[in-house]
């Protein structure tokens, strides 16, 4: 599992209500390991494990997009 599994897990396991997340933002380490692994892909190519940490962690951001999108319906409804 990596860190940003571990992240989203801890948040949505502390009780997170709709609003938290349509709120959610990753914490800065992880926004900058990401923005570190799409730099090295474009500059000098990722090693095998950084290339699927990176596909994790954009799995994640999909699926944190969808979360958010769904929070925001329900939210519209209150």
């Amino acid at each position: 599992m990596t860190k940003a599994h571990q992240e989203i897990i801890e948040f949505m396991a502390g009780g997170s209500t709709s609003a938290d997340v349509a709120s959610f933002k990753p914490s800065a380490k992880a926004r900058r390991k990401v923005a570190a692994l799409i730099a090295k892909e474009k500059n000098t190519g990722l090693l095998p494990e950084e290339k699927r940490e990176l596909d994790e962690y954009m799995q994640l951001e999909h699926l944190m997009r969808l979360a958010k999108a769904r929070a925001r319906q329900l939210l519209s409804r209150e």
